[in-house]
Protein backbone atom coordinates (compact mmCIF):
# COMPACT_ATOMS: atom_id res chain seq x y z
CA UNK A 1 0.00 0.00 0.00
CA UNK A 2 1.17 3.67 -0.73
CA UNK A 3 2.01 5.74 1.54
CA UNK A 4 -0.73 8.64 0.92
CA UNK A 5 1.12 11.02 3.77
CA UNK A 6 4.26 11.28 0.99
CA UNK A 7 1.71 12.51 -1.49
CA UNK A 8 0.64 15.28 0.94
CA UNK A 9 4.05 16.21 1.67
CA UNK A 10 5.25 16.98 -1.89
CA UNK A 11 1.66 18.88 -2.47
CA UNK A 12 3.09 21.18 0.40
CA UNK A 13 5.97 21.54 -0.86
CA UNK A 14 4.84 22.00 -4.31
CA UNK A 15 2.57 25.39 -2.48
CA UNK A 16 5.42 26.13 -0.37
CA UNK A 17 7.48 27.05 -3.73
CA UNK A 18 4.90 29.28 -4.92
CA UNK A 19 6.48 31.89 -2.96
CA UNK A 20 10.18 30.92 -3.48
CA UNK A 21 13.08 32.45 -6.19
CA UNK A 22 12.27 30.78 -9.47
CA UNK A 23 16.17 30.95 -9.52
CA UNK A 24 16.84 28.56 -6.75
CA UNK A 25 13.90 26.51 -7.44
CA UNK A 26 12.53 24.19 -10.19
CA UNK A 27 9.00 24.31 -9.34
CA UNK A 28 8.97 28.19 -8.72
CA UNK A 29 10.60 28.59 -12.13
CA UNK A 30 7.81 26.32 -14.01
CA UNK A 31 5.39 28.23 -12.08
CA UNK A 32 6.86 31.93 -13.11
CA UNK A 33 6.26 30.55 -16.66
CA UNK A 34 3.04 29.84 -16.22
CA UNK A 35 0.44 26.97 -17.30
CA UNK A 36 1.21 26.57 -21.30
CA UNK A 37 5.15 25.81 -19.70
CA UNK A 38 3.44 23.51 -17.16
CA UNK A 39 1.26 21.58 -19.41
CA UNK A 40 3.99 21.11 -21.63
CA UNK A 41 6.19 19.31 -18.89
CA UNK A 42 3.11 17.16 -18.58
CA UNK A 43 2.91 16.13 -22.22
CA UNK A 44 6.66 15.31 -22.36
CA UNK A 45 6.38 13.33 -19.28
CA UNK A 46 2.83 11.40 -20.50
CA UNK A 47 4.77 10.87 -24.10
CA UNK A 48 8.15 9.41 -22.27
CA UNK A 49 5.62 7.40 -19.75
CA UNK A 50 4.18 5.78 -23.15
CA UNK A 51 7.45 5.03 -24.31
CA UNK A 52 8.90 3.26 -21.69
CA UNK A 53 5.76 1.34 -21.34
CA UNK A 54 6.14 0.57 -25.11
CA UNK A 55 9.55 -0.90 -24.55
CA UNK A 56 8.33 -2.75 -21.76
CA UNK A 57 11.03 -0.89 -19.47
CA UNK A 58 9.47 -1.42 -15.76
CA UNK A 59 11.83 0.46 -14.12
CA UNK A 60 11.68 3.29 -16.23
CA UNK A 61 8.29 3.22 -16.95
CA UNK A 62 8.32 3.86 -12.83
CA UNK A 63 10.22 7.06 -13.25
CA UNK A 64 8.50 8.11 -15.73
CA UNK A 65 5.12 7.87 -14.02
CA UNK A 66 6.75 9.25 -11.00
CA UNK A 67 7.51 12.23 -13.00
CA UNK A 68 3.91 12.40 -14.71
CA UNK A 69 2.57 12.44 -11.18
CA UNK A 70 4.64 14.90 -10.09
CA UNK A 71 3.87 17.69 -12.97
CA UNK A 72 0.62 16.59 -12.84
CA UNK A 73 0.71 17.95 -9.34
CA UNK A 74 2.75 20.96 -10.04
CA UNK A 75 -0.56 21.79 -13.03
CA UNK A 76 -2.75 21.04 -9.66
CA UNK A 77 -1.20 23.21 -7.34
CA UNK A 78 -0.53 25.67 -10.20
CA UNK A 79 -4.30 26.13 -10.58
CA UNK A 80 -4.99 26.42 -6.54
CA UNK A 81 -5.32 22.00 -6.45
CA UNK A 82 -4.31 19.51 -4.41
CA UNK A 83 -3.46 16.19 -4.37
CA UNK A 84 -6.81 16.28 -1.77
CA UNK A 85 -9.48 17.36 -5.08
CA UNK A 86 -7.81 13.91 -7.14
CA UNK A 87 -8.32 11.74 -4.41
CA UNK A 88 -12.15 13.34 -3.44
CA UNK A 89 -12.52 12.53 -6.87
CA UNK A 90 -11.15 9.07 -6.57
CA UNK A 91 -13.23 8.54 -3.88
CA UNK A 92 -16.35 9.79 -6.01
CA UNK A 93 -15.83 7.30 -8.51
CA UNK A 94 -15.11 4.05 -6.65
CA UNK A 95 -17.19 1.58 -7.28
CA UNK A 96 -18.65 3.62 -10.23
CA UNK A 97 -18.85 1.41 -13.97
CA UNK A 98 -16.44 3.38 -16.21
CA UNK A 99 -18.89 3.51 -18.58
CA UNK A 100 -21.63 4.79 -15.88
CA UNK A 101 -19.07 7.58 -14.80
CA UNK A 102 -18.03 8.75 -18.71
CA UNK A 103 -21.91 9.19 -19.21
CA UNK A 104 -22.53 10.67 -16.08
CA UNK A 105 -19.85 13.55 -17.36
CA UNK A 106 -21.68 14.27 -20.60
CA UNK A 107 -24.74 14.22 -19.59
Amino acid sequence: MIDIEVLHRVSDTLAARKKADPDSSYVSSLYQKGTDAICKKVAEEAAETIMAAKDKDMLHLVWEVTDLWFHSMVLLAHNGLSVDDVLAEFRRREGVSGIDEKKSRTA
